[in-house]
């Protein structure tokens, strides 16, 4: 993450095994963050089926830089990222808002 993030930045975090702290990236845009963290899930799944981690209990989520502090990124509706990039149609709406936005 840079030193100074500036209003309406993106960044992904990730917890592979809670309680361990969150693993943090700049995203430049809500698409780039639903393929991150899809592939994050994907990834640690992958690690337990073929055994490289006896278990996990994973955690992830987007937020936004808004009025000098980081929060967690939510639509004009108020609904989360977890609900946005699991429903197609909403997450294709957010995407075009985004883009129209820059």
């Amino acid at each position: 993450m840079s030193a100074q993030p500036n209003e309406g930045d993106l960044k992904v975090w990730w917890v592979p095994q809670i309680p361990m702290p969150a693993f943090e990236v700049a995203v430049t845009d809500i698409g780039s963050a639903s393929l991150l963290l899809d592939t994050l899930g994907q990834y640690d799944a992958f690690q337990f089926e073929h055994h490289v981690k006896p278990d996990y209990c994973n955690a992830g989520g987007l937020m936004v830089f808004e009025d000098g502090d980081w929060c967690d990124w939510l639509d004009d509706e108020g609904n989360d990222f977890d609900e946005v990039r699991r429903d197609p149609e909403m997450l294709a709406a957010a995407i075009a808002k985004a883009r129209g936005a820059a």
